[in-house]
């Protein structure tokens, strides 16, 4: 008998799947020595094995498989009748006949089992599907695994799908045969403009903005326009820690990368080089990983820098919205010149609405505008317009606004529940933070510690990242070392069962009782 699973993941598969049979190429050997039966049977067994076929997926009705395969309707259903005594298959009136919904295909991967950490009974946390790593998650670490229940940058969708949403996708249907524009759709980039306007303090016109297919798109378009009107090699400053993917982003397009020092409040501008950077990019209102805000006075003294040494700043806007402390900063770019102005905003809607977008956007003055903009043309929009246009009347409802409220309250009471379930812990210490999707549990400094720690998150499936990972020069005495967790990525009840996991992993290692250290 193959493996079963949780039924209720199996339902959730198989409603993201058609009524509609799939048609697997299948082909039977009328000379074989095996009966037609038993060679069409073991056809399907390997497709659900192999995940072809999913738990809860329908099969072909017995008279269309036959007749698709040119077999006489017994043969089909005699070997639907061998999968149903195997509990590969399950028939039922009014269903027909479909893959068992309480299947484990071999491509789901393992649902449970996970092995506990050692000591003081850590709850295992049963793996996740695997999946692409995105966020921080796959910045510092997609190479270790599927993503797990404390895996940072992960949103929480599970309050997206309301009629608001389904409307705006019902209303661009009708246009998913259509290009849109190189430069955006002009009336997503109209309701993107107003957006920052309202919750951003950016009073800037929908000809500022450019859409993008994310962040990282975003960063790449305006490093091949800044590159092709430099001529040579650029430099690009990057906050260290900061966040990986867009500092390899840079990199990639031949970047030299220079590591710039961050405090509890932010980029330290007093230490920005005079004359040497092309760029820099900072994450001003909620610096990753560590949390900080840059205050007023260094926005104006990184402003009065950009403007002396012709520099670009790239404001890495990411979550800057989901803030559940105290009230936001405005954008650095609402205080740059709207015309002369030296600051380009990269916005995504990955963290606020879902990642699945590949959605987001860039907001240029008029100047970097001008460079930018003949290089999207040349490359073209890579955001599909249906994607475009149910976007421009989600944000047009409102709903994303009143969206992205709910979300800052139930991120809110996550950091709560951390930093509850982690009081008491002897030498570990949740770093301060007044919004994003993660947390920081720094503790001592030790490598050794960290990846000990580490091992034994992963042991039992957590997904957590090492704090060191962020750093770009990795210098032993100025690194901190510890865990940064995602708050967002799972529901309440595995999220609960996470930090319990979590709790147990780090009373097991014995940090040794000893205050985690007090700087950044």
């Amino acid at each position: 008998m193959p493996n079963t699973a949780d039924p209720r993941r199996s339902e959730e598969r198989a409603h993201q799947h058609s009524r509609t049979a799939a048609e697997l190429p299948v082909v039977l050997d009328r000379r074989g020595e095996e009966s037609l039966p038993v060679q069409l049977a073991a056809a399907l067994r390997a497709a659900i094995d192999g995940g072809a076929l999913l738990p809860g997926e329908p099969v072909a009705a017995s008279r269309e498989q036959a007749r698709r395969l040119g077999v006489a309707r017994g043969v089909v259903v005699a070997a639907y009748e061998q999968l149903i005594a195997e509990g590969y298959l399950t028939a039922a009136h009014g269903r027909g006949t479909r893959v068992h919904p309480e299947l484990r295909t071999a491509s789901a991967g393992p649902v449970g089992g996970a092995r506990p950490a050692s000591g003081r009974g850590a709850e295992p946390i049963a793996a996740p599907d695997p999946g692409p790593a995105s966020g921080a998650a796959g910045a510092a670490g997609s190479a270790r695994g599927p993503a797990g229940p404390l895996t940072p940058g992960l949103p929480d969708i599970s309050a997206v799908d309301t009629p608001a949403w389904r409307a705006a996708w019902r209303s661009a249907a009708a246009r998913a045969h259509l290009r849109a524009p190189d430069l955006g759709d002009p009336a997503l980039r109209s309701e993107i403009a107003e957006h920052m306007r309202r919750m951003r303090g950016t009073a800037r016109p929908a000809e500022d903005i450019i859409v993008t297919a994310g962040t990282r798109e975003g960063l790449g378009l305006l490093m091949t326009a800044l590159g092709t009107t430099g001529g040579r090699r650029l430099v690009i400053g990057v906050e260290d820690p900061g966040y990986p993917s867009l500092r390899r982003v840079a990199a990639r397009h031949g970047a030299e990368i220079v590591a710039l020092p961050v405090d509890v409040d932010g980029l330290d501008t007093g230490a920005l080089p005079e004359g040497l950077l092309d760029a820099v990019i900072v994450t001003p209102s909620h610096q990753y990983p560590l949390g900080g805000s840059l205050p007023l006075a260094r926005r104006r003294q990184l402003l009065e820098w950009a403007v002396r040494g012709g520099a670009v700043i790239v404001e890495d806007d990411y979550d800057s919205e989901l803030r559940h402390a105290g009230s936001p900063l405005p954008a650095l770019a609402a205080l740059d010149d709207p015309v002369e102005g030296s600051v380009v905003l990269l916005g995504t809607f990955s963290k606020t609405v879902s990642q699945s977008l590949s959605a987001g956007f860039l907001l240029a003055p008029r100047r970097l505008r001008a460079l930018v903009e003949p290089v999207r043309r040349d490359l073209g929009g890579p955001v599909p317009a249906v994607v475009q246009t149910a976007l421009a009347a989600y944000l047009g409802s409102g709903e994303l606004r009143r969206h992205t409220a709910r979300m800052r309250r139930r991120y809110a009471a996550r950091r709560e529940a951390v930093v509850e379930k982690l009081l008491g812990v002897p030498g570990a210490r949740v770093r301060t933070m007044s919004g994003g999707l993660h947390a920081v549990v720094q503790f001592g400094s030790s490598p050794e510690t960290e990846r000990q720690v580490l091992a034994a998150s992963d042991a039992v499936g957590l997904g957590a990242v090492p704090l060191s990972a962020y750093w770009q020069q990795r210098t032993p005495g100025a690194m901190r070392y510890g865990l940064v967790i995602g708050t967002g990525g799972a529901d309440d009840a595995r999220f609960a069962r996470a930090l319990t996991a979590l709790r147990a992993v780090l009373l097991a290692a014995d940090l040794g009782g000893k205050e985690a250290h007090p700087g950044v």
